[in-house]
């Protein structure tokens, strides 16, 4: 009888770019509660700017961005990092989008970061308009990839993140439990070894984050609403619009992008995991969003 293999499922079923793997460590962030996984992936120089990458739901830094770091890496310093409650993230009582925001600003001032862009996809992109909202000073470009300022926009959303909310409150606490976080850290070190297998190490990679972590946050996301402050965003900031996302419809990332002053629009055909499973659509045009802030940072001056 054969054995089932998820892996051997993805392979057949799913083309997954094989690209070479940088290596990470584990990272203290002071006063954070804890550590995260991080790839610090050098530019071409040692005075290029830094990107700072910010994953998917459900995803980690890797699994979200893998892809595009090498090609990132000719023009930028490449860092990613595990938000909390994914992957080798931080476990904390509670999943808040503001303690994302807080987490990416304490790793710039580890890593000594400057000249910093952030790039977010999806939940990513959430986390990456509150880092500017709380962390203003410590960025100067956005790169906001198929995400948007609000989900509860129709009844059957306001419905689910409703439902959701309320089935997060009652699991409260699981992700303190200390199973839950050595299962998921023991399954992410695998992640040290160099993968024979692109489609063996992408499910490793999405296992190590547990579907308590994915429910907690989403029901997060259903509370963000970025619309009030979005026009008062003053770095360049660029918007990558997947033109066939069904999570994300087009519409409202394109609404996002022109509700930032000045921010471009770069459009692509792919759906909403257009960063892996479509990456030689997205990873051109993720480069190429990024060195169009490049390119406006560098007359970027806020006043004093």
């Amino acid at each position: 009888m054969a054995v089932f293999s998820p892996g051997a499922l993805v392979r057949r079923q799913v083309y997954i770019p094989w690209v070479r793997i940088p290596p990470g460590r584990l990272v203290e962030l002071p006063g954070r509660g804890g550590s995260t996984y991080v790839t610090d992936t050098p530019g071409p120089s040692a005075d290029s700017p830094t990107i700072v990458l910010l994953h998917a739901l459900g995803c980690t830094g890797l699994l979200t961005w893998f892809p595009a770091i090498e090609p990132l890496s000719r023009r930028f310093r490449v860092v990613t990092l595990d938000q909390r409650w994914h992957g080798q993230g931080i476990r904390s009582e509670e999943f808040s989008l503001v303690d994302c925001a807080d987490d990416v600003a304490a790793l710039i001032d580890v890593l000594g970061l400057e000249d910093v862009i952030i790039a977010g996809y999806s939940m990513g992109g959430v986390v990456a308009q509150r880092v500017w909202r709380q962390h203003a000073d410590k960025i100067q470009g956005l790169v906001l990839c198929a995400t948007t300022d609000k989900f509860q926009l129709n009844a059957a959303e306001r419905l689910f993140f409703s439902g959701m909310g309320a089935t997060m409150l009652g699991a409260r606490g699981v992700s303190r439990s200390r199973t839950a976080l050595t299962a998921a850290r023991a399954t992410a070190r695998a992640l040290d070894l160099a993968p024979s297998d692109i489609h063996e190490w992408a499910m490793r990679e999405f296992r190590s984050t547990s579907p308590w972590a994915v429910g907690q946050a989403l029901a997060a996301l259903g509370r963000h609403h970025s619309r009030p402050w979005l026009g008062q965003i003053d770095v360049p900031t660029a918007v990558v619009v997947g033109l066939r996302d069904r999570v994300i419809p087009a519409a409202r990332q394109i609404s996002l992008a022109r509700a930032i002053p000045g921010a471009t629009i770069h459009d692509i055909d792919t759906g909403h995991a257009g960063c892996v499973l479509e990456s030689e659509k997205f990873v051109p045009a993720v480069v190429e969003a990024a060195a169009t802030v490049n390119a406006r940072r560098r007359d970027f001056r806020r006043p004093a």
